[in-house]
C-alpha cells in the first residue's frame, strides 16, 4: 500500500532548496555526500521519508545511532 503524499508543490521545493543547501554546506566543508546519501535526500524531497526518518537513515549508515 502506497503513502499519500500531502506535500505541496511549494514544499516540495522548499525541502529541495534544504537538500541542495545542505548538500552544498558539506561539499564546501570538504565532506563527499554518497549517492545512498542522496537517494535517501530524494526520499526526502519526495515526502516517502521524513525530516526525522532522513536523519535516522543517515545515522544508521555511518554507525551513529
Amino acid at each position: 500500500m502506497m503513502a499519500i503524499s500531502t506535500t505541496t508543490k511549494t514544499e516540495s521545493v522548499a525541502r529541495q532548496r534544504r537538500v541542495d543547501a545542505a548538500i552544498h554546506s558539506g561539499e564546501m566543508e570538504g565532506v563527499h555526500v554518497t549517492s545512498a546519501t542522496r537517494a535517501d535526500a530524494g526520499d526526502y524531497v519526495a515526502d516517502r521519508i521524513t525530516s526525522a526518518e532522513l536523519v535516522e537513515r543517515a545515522r544508521a549508515r555511518y554507525g551513529l545511532s
